[in-house]
């Protein structure tokens, strides 16, 4: 029996002592990769107003390692060539075509053992309006800047059984950043209406609309509003656009349905069906 004994003993002890070797040899393996790991931490990423267009990017890493920024998915820039856990670099953006005032980058990474590791994704504002691709940018900015500020939008409303012809102006006014690269996450804004051969004409409200962007349409934006036109008709309006097609790259032609409800009285309720442009470039952006 004494036999027997020490010999399951001397077997649960060489199964420990496996299980043991095992453990240790895997908690080294996870140390060492997270060892291996390069973090990236972020100092600045600006671009100053005035001319010329330089991005000033400084940041920091866990261990020594060359850098290199990726800036739009398509613009790569040596950051530090040599070995160095403080990197700082001044890009000229001269000759980079942006699609919106939002540009993303990432960082790469190499460390001594020639393993490369690539960042979460930052991005910064751009301080002056990117240029529309082909032709003169300039030029053809300002014109759609100028019909988008200037020229109302046709608007059909539908009130009581009876129709009319509208013309509305919505601007966004506060935007909020987004993770995707041509849209904010959504936008407060406001908006006024004329609406012709109606009793009470001028309508203003303010609202909230969220944007998910998608494949087609370009994005779908549902959003609620606050409206008064000044002689009693207070309400609320629920609405839901669909961005249909870009123009140059840069504004967004859109479709809107809105019902518009007043509270207590169904007789004020009306529909609008309305076609826009959006853009978010002239719209101040909060994180």
């Amino acid at each position: 029996m004494k036999v027997y004994r020490v010999i399951i003993f001397n077997l649960a002890s060489m199964k420990f002592l496996i299980i043991l070797i095992i453990g240790l040899s895997l908690a080294s393996v996870f140390a060492q990769s997270d060892a291996d790991s390069i973090e990236v931490y972020l100092i600045d990423a600006y671009i100053k107003p005035e001319p010329p267009q330089i991005f000033f990017l400084s940041f920091f890493t866990s261990d020594v390692a060359k850098s290199v920024v990726v800036i739009d998915g398509r613009y790569s820039s040596t950051v530090s060539d040599e070995f160095t856990d403080m990197h700082k670099a001044e890009i000229d953006l001269e000759d980079m075509i942006f699609s919106g005032k939002i540009v993303p980058f990432v960082i790469i990474t190499e460390n001594e053992n020639g393993k490369t590791f690539t960042s979460e994704t930052f991005d910064f504002d751009l301080p002056f309006e990117p240029e529309i691709k082909g032709g003169s940018g300039f030029v053809q900015l300002c014109l759609f800047g100028g019909a988008i500020f200037l020229l109302p939008y046709p608007n059909y409303v539908i009130q009581n059984g009876r129709s009319s012809f509208s013309l509305t102006k919505e601007i966004p006014i506060i935007s909020f950043r987004s993770s995707n690269l041509n849209y904010p996450a959504g936008f407060l804004s406001l908006e006024y209406s004329y609406i012709f051969n109606a009793d009470a004409k001028n309508y203003l409200r303010a609202g909230y609309k969220k944007i998910y962007e998608m494949k087609f349409p370009k994005y779908l934006s549902p959003g609620v509003s606050l409206y008064t036109n000044f002689l009693g008709n207070n309400g609320v309006g629920i609405e839901i656009s669909a961005g249909l097609f870009t123009i140059v790259d840069t504004f967004t032609l859109y479709a809107r349905y809105r019902y518009n409800l007043k509270p207590g009285d169904s007789s004020g309720n009306f529909h609008e069906m309305s076609l826009g442009l959006y853009s978010g470039f002239f719209s101040f952006y909060l994180k």
